[in-house]
C-alpha cells in the first residue's frame, strides 16, 4: 500500500499571515493537531502543530528559570526563539523545512519516518504542492485494512471510488475528520463524527459508490457532544 491510498486528500491548510489565535481556534474547532501552511500556489510553506501552540506558553516560565542557560545561547538561536513565542501569524510560529513525502512512498516507509523523525503526521505533496497528509492513525488503518499483505497499490478503481467517497464526505456532507481506505472495492471509514445521522450520511455515501462491494463503518460518535445532550 502507498501513501496515495490511506492519506487525507481534502487538508485544512492556512496562509502565513493566518493570526496565531485564529490557528488555535481553527485546531479546536476540527479537532485536528497541526495544520500546514501553504502559499496562494498551494505551495507548502510549513506546519504549526498543536505543539508549537503550547512552547509559546511555556517559553516565558523556561526563560526564567533557566537565565544561566540564556548566557550560554547564541544570538540567533536568541532571535528565533523570540520570534517563535512573540510572533503573531503563522510564518512566525511555524516548522518550515518540513519532512514530506510522495504519493507512491510505501507505508513501510511512511512507518519508518515517523518513528525516526518522531513526528506525528506527514505531508504529501506533488510538484512541492500539498496534495494530503498522512497521520498515524491514516497509518494505522491502512495496516489493519491491508492485513499483512502491505505491497499491493491500489488499481485504478479503487482509487477513484476512495476519492469520489473523500470529496462526497467532505464537501457534500462536511465531515472532515474521515478516513478512508479502499482495498478490492471494499471500503473501511474511521474518525470522529458528530451524531449519528452524520455516521448514518457516511455510510449512504459509501453504499452509493459505484462498484463497491462492502461497507466496514467504524465511525464513532464524538463523546463530548453526547454527553451534553446535542
Amino acid at each position: 500500500m502507498q501513501a496515495a491510498q490511506i492519506m487525507t486528500t481534502e487538508v485544512i491548510t492556512i496562509g502565513p499571515d493566518t493570526t496565531v489565535q485564529e490557528i488555535a481556534n481553527l485546531l479546536l474547532n476540527n479537532r485536528i493537531s497541526a495544520v500546514p501552511v501553504v502559499d496562494e500556489n498551494e505551495l507548502l510553506l510549513g506546519i504549526v502543530s498543536e505543539g508549537d501552540l503550547i512552547r509559546r506558553v511555556e517559553s516565558d516560565t523556561e526563560a526564567r528559570s533557566s537565565w544561566w542557560l540564556k548566557a550560554l545561547t547564541s544570538t540567533q538561536k536568541k532571535a528565533r526563539d523570540y520570534v517563535k513565542s512573540h510572533g503573531k501569524k503563522a510564518s512566525d510560529v511555524m516548522t518550515s523545512g518540513v519532512i514530506t513525502i510522495r504519493e507512491e512512498t510505501p507505508l513501510h516507509e511512511i512507518a519508518r519516518i515517523l518513528e525516526q523523525k518522531h513526528i506525528k503526521r506527514v505531508p504529501v505533496t506533488r510538484d512541492e504542492k500539498l496534495v494530503g497528509i498522512v497521520s498515524r492513525a491514516n497509518l494505522l488503518h491502512g495496516l489493519v485494512a491491508g492485513g499483512k499483505d502491505l505491497s499491493t497499490t491500489a488499481s485504478s478503481e479503487d482509487q477513484t471510488m476512495r476519492d469520489s467517497l473523500m470529496d462526497t464526505l467532505f464537501n457534500e456532507i462536511g465531515l472532515q475528520t474521515i478516513n478512508v481506505v479502499v482495498q478490492d472495492g471494499e471500503v473501511e471509514m474511521w474518525g470522529i463524527v458528530n451524531s449519528e445521522v452524520e455516521k448514518q450520511a457516511a455510510q449512504v455515501a459509501a453504499e452509493n459508490l459505484s462498484g463497491v462491494k462492502k461497507v466496514e463503518n467504524n465511525l464513532t460518535e464524538s463523546a463530548a457532544i453526547k454527553y451534553q445532550g446535542v
